[in-house]
């Protein structure tokens, strides 16, 4: 066990594009679900135990949603609880505007070195329509207290193909984003989710959205503008500088083993994948009761981990290592999928070169149709 993801499902308010488990903030019992998350942290590893963790990840939600003595609290219990290597990696994700020069302050007392910004875009009305209450303003300031403050490694998240979105708001969005001197971009295409604001007016026929075309588009020209500005897209929609690759999300992509904490985490150990409880006050009464807030559990087969880890490994642009998967379930990928492998490389969406099995950068446009074919 390398790696944990923890859950913070407080809001201050909920975008209309977000189906992640989390609730308003006001009128929450926050200080009880941290006990509560606390206790899940030890009872886990008490009967899973680790050595040392490379990476902490604490998403949400909005994690910085919580108050300065909350923030103190949580990031304490984390830090007794949880073995870390000397060099881990561990993220906060937060929204631009949420985080005062104090809260920053204790993220950076608590070893926290890495920052993930939800921006999304720089256009104020787009801001706006998807239902953020932070402005373009919100993420220079707070990028640049961030610095002051002597962190590092920040990333920032963009979304494209939003309601009403041309490619010009976008190459805009991107210009803007290039000027801030951070270190890694997350970029994704709007997906719209059941159970969101999007999800309700699509169905009415009120969603406007720029459509599959102009989508592709969009993401054509986000790997050129990342390519010409020196990032390198180590995964279908993440774009780095030389060692700045976010570890937390590899481990998922590599598909490594990782504790997941909170109401409606995730997590995959020992060759289980488990789901938590979402609603907060089951999640909690659990833990109470000394239980693990297990919602759902099933076991992995080999037939499984091994389709996994080619439709996961092969988000990175690396793909998938042939030699390491060979090592890992000792099969060769290309007998194994020999049929499927076949007929993508004639369709030219992968390539097998140098001991990897990697998308094409037509294959990157067509992600989900490739990776549909590993499942069985």
């Amino acid at each position: 066990m390398k790696a944990a993801y923890l859950h913070i499902p407080f809001c201050e308010h909920i975008c209309h594009y977000c189906d992640f488990n989390k609730v308003f903030l006001k009128g929450q019992p926050v200080d009880e679900y941290l006990h509560a998350l606390e206790k899940e942290m030890i009872l886990t590893l008490q009967k899973y135990p680790t050595k040392e963790l490379q990476t902490i990840f604490v998403g949400g939600g909005t994690p910085t949603s919580l108050n300065e003595q909350q923030l103190d609290r949580f990031t304490e219990s984390i830090n007794k609880t949880l073995p870390k290597s000397q060099n881990v990696e561990f993220t906060f994700e937060a929204n631009p505007g949420d985080l005062s020069k104090e809260k920053l302050q204790i993220l950076k007392n608590a070893g926290v070195n890495r920052l993930s910004l939800g921006v999304q875009t720089f256009n104020e009305e787009l801001l706006k329509k998807i239902g953020r209450v932070h402005r373009a303003k919100d993420v220079y300031e707070t990028v640049d207290k961030a610095k002051s403050i002597g962190f590092e490694n920040i990333s920032i998240d963009l979304i494209f193909s939003l309601p009403t979105q041309t490619i010009t708001d976008f190459k805009d969005s991107l210009t803007e984003a290039f000027t801030l001197d951070i270190q890694h971009y997350s970029a994704y295409s709007l997906i719209i989710e059941p159970k969101t604001v999007f999800y309700n007016l699509m169905q009415k026929g009120k969603l406007p959205t720029p459509g599959e075309d102009v989508e592709a588009a969009m993401y054509e020209l986000l790997m050129e503008e990342m390519d010409k500005h020196r990032f390198h897209q180590y995964e279908i929609s993440n774009f780095s500088k030389a060692g700045f690759e976010s570890k937390h999300n590899l481990t998922y992509w590599n598909n490594e083993y990782y504790y997941g904490f909170g109401a409606g985490a995730h997590s995959y150990v020992n060759g289980w994948r488990r789901s938590n409880i979402g609603p907060l006050r089951r999640y909690m009464e659990q833990l109470t009761e000394g239980n693990l807030p297990i919602f759902q559990e099933n076991e992995v087969t080999i037939s499984e981990q091994m389709e996994e880890e080619m439709f996961l490994g092969m988000r990175k642009t690396e793909g998938v290592n042939i030699t390491h998967f060979i090592k890992k379930f000792n099969t060769d990928p290309t007998q194994l999928f020999e049929n499927q492998l076949s007929d993508l490389i004639a369709k030219k969406w992968i390539e097998i070169k140098n001991d990897n099995i990697y998308l094409t950068k037509t294959g990157r446009l067509l992600g989900n149709e490739v990776f549909q074919v590993f499942l069985g």
